[in-house]
């Protein structure tokens, strides 16, 4: 798992008094940050994984996305059932989060599959509904619904704290399909440079 693609915002250009300008991001003083985390699944390649990390508006701070990650036959008998949230999870999902520049205060995925990835980071990882609950481990988002892993009730008190500043009408299902649709490019610009 070496190999990762990323894009990060920049902001703000700054020069320091010595004739050169540099670009600075200022994504980590955003005062909420939420990563969209998910993978497309490529019959050659295997699964490619992507996190984008946005504002509370949804603007991208940062991208990251990792090389294919093709499971080969033994690993699939030997894991079973338990290979896809292993690969998407601890796999895929840990080396985004641990190599991302901009850190999301809240990880969303789309399925409670790779829920388990909340035992291996240190930030909240929840997975979005479309029904909207408020429960120990439930909590309303924007215009949709976000469940916790059960291990972490902190989880649930922290981000009640930040759902106040995700406008109500915010449609958190749209930047998974932009991930998807970066990767859906990246896979295909890799498979153009292997043909």
């Amino acid at each position: 798992m070496g190999r990762l693609c990323g894009w990060s915002r920049t902001s703000q250009m700054h020069g320091d008094g010595d004739g050169k300008e540099r670009w600075m991001s200022h994504g980590n003083q955003d005062p909420f940050r939420m990563g969209f985390l998910t993978a497309v699944e490529d019959a050659e390649r295997g699964f490619v994984g992507g996190l984008l990390v946005t504002n509370r508006f949804g603007r991208p701070l940062e991208f990251q996305c990792t090389a294919p990650v093709k499971p080969n036959r033994a690993q699939q008998i030997l894991y079973g059932p338990t290979l896809r949230p292993f690969v998407l999870g601890e796999l895929l999902g840990r080396t985004l989060l641990d190599k991302v520049g901009v850190k999301p205060h809240l990880v969303l995925i789309e399925s409670d599959e790779i829920i388990d990835l909340r035992q291996h980071v240190p930030m909240a990882v929840a997975f979005l509904m479309d029904k909207v609950t408020d429960s120990a481990t439930q909590l309303p988002f924007g215009k949709h619904g976000i469940a916790f892993h059960p291990d972490f009730q902190g989880d649930h008190a922290e981000m009640a704290r930040h759902a106040k500043a995700i406008p109500a009408d915010a449609d958190l299902r749209e930047p998974f399909e932009r991930v998807r649709e970066a990767l859906a490019e990246t896979v295909r610009l890799g498979t153009a440079r292997t043909a």
